[in-house]
């Protein structure tokens, strides 16, 4: 974690987002407290994972579209059905400085459903062809921006004028 204010922050993001479970406030409600407290420790420190692979992992990256918001990390997948604005652990993940790319925009749903998956764990794979074609963060961004995404955290390098 960067400093101490970012990790303070952090964690009182991912606390407040665990006790707000609606299975967690459901054994509070039952008086089963400890078991609750556990619980959430156990999804404060499974979320503090899921951040540090996202800051160290080459082909994390968060995706927001209309089917919801996904944060990719290699061979996991953590998603929701909320656009990103809902999902504390991807906005807290784009806010330390993964990948966000916003497909919202995008309006040819055929053409960004047959782009390839990006490679996970950086590795591309040059033998597959079609749906089962794997390409780099960096290559998926190129094609995913042509067809009108945002991207925020560009991991591409700067290209000088």
């Amino acid at each position: 974690m960067k400093g101490i204010p970012m990790q303070s922050g952090v964690l009182r993001v991912l606390r407040a987002t665990a006790a707000s479970w609606w299975r967690h406030r459901e054994l509070r409600r039952t008086g089963q407290t400890a078991l609750a407290q556990r619980l959430e420790r156990q999804t404060v420190l499974r979320d503090l994972g899921y951040l540090r692979q996202a800051a160290s992992l080459p082909s994390a990256h968060v995706i927001c579209g209309e089917g919801g918001t996904f944060l990719h990390l290699g061979w996991t997948t953590v998603s929701t059905f909320a656009p990103i604005e809902r999902f504390p652990l991807a906005a807290l993940a784009v806010a330390r400085g993964t990948p966000f790319i916003d497909i919202r925009p995008v309006t040819d749903v055929t053409a960004f459903t047959s782009l390839p998956r990006v490679a996970r764990g950086g590795s591309v794979d040059a033998d597959h062809s079609g749906a089962y074609q794997s390409v780099s963060l960096t290559t998926y961004i190129d094609m995913v921006e042509q067809l009108g995404a945002k991207i925020s955290n560009d991991p591409r390098p700067r290209q000088s004028t």
